[in-house]
């Protein structure tokens, strides 16, 4: 028999067991950030129900509140940023990376106040001593909670990329809507944010303007990744299997053809609070990268977690042992390889 048929003969009988397999319903947490869409879209076009996966889905503010959720066992997959997740893991809650989703999804941006200082050529530290200076107080930066990558990608940049004296900033740890909200209503000066957060802001004030971008940052920098319970992982193998491969297909649909892959993330983002229009022009923002091989963010997720050490956040870096399991992805792609 042909290698085309042998793969064609595993494809069917993976898809005919995945038919004849009881359907599982799985918890998810997720934060609602475009770097979750390929979630969106694999679940919204039917391919996780077609091959035995439901989902039962809970949104979060970040991802350290996810983890504290599937510690006490109410969420069987993760959908966040993948340094609490391996914070977790190093706690006991035990979270395998099956898939990256997203990277350099962090970005920094500056509202009217602050982006007066910023002017070409002149260097952020400087920027914002002259903003303090000039207001009599530092100016305030909005982030997520320590322990969560904004926060550490925040500190990367103020502290290692421009070397911006601590006295000329205030930290604000939100959450994700009253970062937005914050932003929106002067309450701080900058803010790191995700799309579709970006595109909302800039289009209700176009006076707020990009200050760093996602590898600025943090060099490489890991983002969304999808994340299974080890117990979820161990009695649903063949369910954990579907949800890379729907991963896999929706990260090439939103590659190829956003357009039909918008109208699924606006249903699961916006509840038709933002219009269709803003969800499709964030999925083009230079603020998200879809990936999904999760060895792709290995050594940039041990870059992070070195770097929460220095931040105090943990008192060593957790081990990415065991963290990643690329077996799902690499079958997937394996077999998608050999159909051509």
């Amino acid at each position: 028999m042909s290698k085309k048929l042998v793969a064609m003969a595993m494809a069917f009988a993976f898809h005919a067991s995945c038919a004849a397999a009881e359907t599982v319903t799985a918890r998810v947490g997720v934060i609602p950030v475009i770097g979750a869409a390929p979630l969106f879209v694999a679940e919204k076009e039917g391919w996780l129900h077609e091959s035995g996966l439901d989902l039962q889905t809970k949104v979060f503010e970040s991802g350290p509140n996810i983890v504290q959720a599937a510690a006490s066992g109410g969420i069987d997959i993760y959908i966040g940023g993948v340094a609490p997740a391996a914070a977790g893991r190093a706690k006991g809650i035990d979270l395998r990376v099956v898939a990256a989703l997203a990277v350099d999804e962090n970005v920094l941006v500056g509202g009217p106040k602050l982006k007066a200082f910023f002017k070409k050529g002149v260097a952020p530290a400087a920027a914002f001593k002259a903003f303090r200076v000039a207001n009599g107080r530092p100016a305030r930066i909005a982030t997520q909670p320590p322990g969560s990558v904004p926060a550490a990608n925040l500190q990367y940049w103020l502290r290692e990329a421009t070397h911006t004296d601590p006295s000329d900033v205030e930290i604000v740890s939100i959450g994700i809507d009253a970062t937005q909200q914050a932003l929106l209503a002067n309450a701080v000066e900058a803010a790191t944010v995700r799309e579709p957060t970006l595109t909302i802001v800039q289009k209700a004030n176009p006076e707020i303007t990009l200050i760093a971008g996602g590898s600025e940052l943090f060099p490489g920098q890991p983002g969304t990744v999808a994340a299974i319970s080890k117990d979820f992982l161990e009695k649903h193998p063949q369910q954990t299997r579907a949800l890379v491969d729907g991963l896999v297909r929706a990260v090439e649909e939103l590659q190829k053809n956003p357009d039909r892959a918008a109208p699924h993330v606006e249903a699961a983002l916006s509840k038709g609070i933002v219009d269709g229009a803003t969800i499709r022009k964030s999925l083009s923002s230079p603020a998200v990268h879809f990936v999904v091989d999760p060895k792709s963010i290995i050594e940039s997720t041990k870059a992070l977690l070195a770097y929460q050490v220095k931040l105090g956040v943990a008192d060593k870096a957790p081990s990415v042992d065991g963290l990643f399991d690329s077996s799902f992805f690499d079958k997937v792609t394996s077999e998608k390889s050999s159909k051509k």
